[in-house]
């Protein structure tokens, strides 16, 4: 009796690297198939475009491939039907082509690493954590949709700041937000995986690009709106208000200096808080003990005054410090403090305070 025949392969983008043919010989040896698994590199076929490859798959008769970079997503409109998890992902890893050429489309990647995460590291080590993911491609998208069926919580995708980046590594980082990961966030939103939409930032001006861009649901503005600073009034909040997006505000005491208070190695944005800074510092903390304020408490309250602003995060490194914040947030700051920081000129005049 002979063996049956089989024809598959793999599309992509400089695999020819790919481990896949031998694990695939194998896998046909084991299974007593006359099979060949053929590498479509793109890369080594200029002028062949994803349609021409589809076509000469089937004149060829393969039975079906795994697609992948940079054809998760764009292979999606050429096929006959796409199943329905993969149309959730939005992005497909495998095609079967039937006898009468018909295509169907599916991605495996998200029950794989849905299973083998189960597997290695249990179900319950995922339930209600809140997970860091970097990209947000086509696997990217698998993954965040898998992440979300084990039981996370919250997913956060990767922020792109430009005190990380330099700005050519960021502009590439943000084209691909715009290409492929915000499509992603967008499809759990809409199916009610997540809830909202957010991007966090340590720097002025990348709240405006989002924007433009972007249907957000909220930022998360780290150090730059607090007793020290307030330059987001000029543009950014009044864009954010505009639009009904929510700020969420972190870094409250400049990484260190608002709550500690003038001391030789206060800190300020994760530095040595420069003498002029001090100089403020001291100017404020002296108004706040004239109405019997803590300078931590001001600093707690104070971004709490603007429309915009959702919450406030307060770090802590222990119980009694979560006490204390909790206190501070809930008190009632005296309405003269914040007059008396505007009339020396601590405070922009155009701030909104906590009443």
């Amino acid at each position: 009796m002979s063996k049956p025949r089989i024809l598959l392969g793999l599309i992509g983008a400089n695999i020819m690297g790919s481990l896949s043919p031998a694990l695939f010989a194998d896998a046909f040896e084991a299974a007593g198939i006359d099979g060949f698994y053929h590498l479509m590199d793109v890369d080594r076929l200029p002028g062949r475009r994803l349609p021409q490859l589809l076509d000469a798959m089937k004149t060829a008769g393969f039975a079906g491939a795994n697609i992948t970079y940079p054809f998760k997503q764009e292979i999606m409109p050429l096929l006959d039907a796409v199943d329905a998890e993969a149309a959730q992902v939005a992005a497909v890893n495998t095609i079967v082509i039937a006898p009468d050429g018909r295509t169907t489309g599916y991605n495996f990647d998200r029950r794989g690493w849905r299973e083998s995460f189960a597997e290695s590291l249990g179900r319950a080590s995922a339930q209600g954590k809140t997970v860091v993911q970097v990209g947000a491609g086509g696997a990217g998208r698998a993954v965040a949709f898998a992440l979300m069926d084990l039981g996370v919580t919250v997913l956060l995708i990767h922020d792109l700041d430009p005190w990380d980046h330099n700005p050519a590594a960021l502009n590439a980082y943000f084209t691909e937000l715009k290409t492929s990961g915000w499509r992603a966030l967008a499809e759990l939103r809409e199916g009610g995986v997540i809830g909202g939409i957010g991007a966090g930032f340590n720097s002025l001006g990348s709240i405006p690009r989002f924007l433009d861009l972007f249907d957000m649901d909220f930022f998360l503005l780290a150090m730059r709106y607090t007793l020290l600073e307030q330059d987001v009034l000029d543009s950014e909040f009044p864009r954010c208000a505009e639009r009904g997006v929510g700020i969420v505000i972190g870094g409250g005491y400049n990484s260190g200096i608002l709550a500690t208070g003038v001391k030789a190695d206060a800190h300020y944005n994760y530095g040595p808080a420069p003498d002029e800074v001090k100089d403020r510092v001291r100017r404020i903390q002296q108004i706040c003990k004239g109405f019997k304020v803590g300078l931590p408490e001001a600093a707690l309250r104070f971004p709490l005054g603007h429309p915009a602003v959702v919450s406030v995060i307060a770090g802590a490194q222990r119980a009694s410090e979560v006490k204390r914040n909790a206190a501070m947030m809930g008190a009632k700051l005296p309405a003269g403090l914040w007059r008396a920081l505007k009339a020396e000129k601590l405070l922009r005049e155009d701030a909104p305070t906590p009443h």
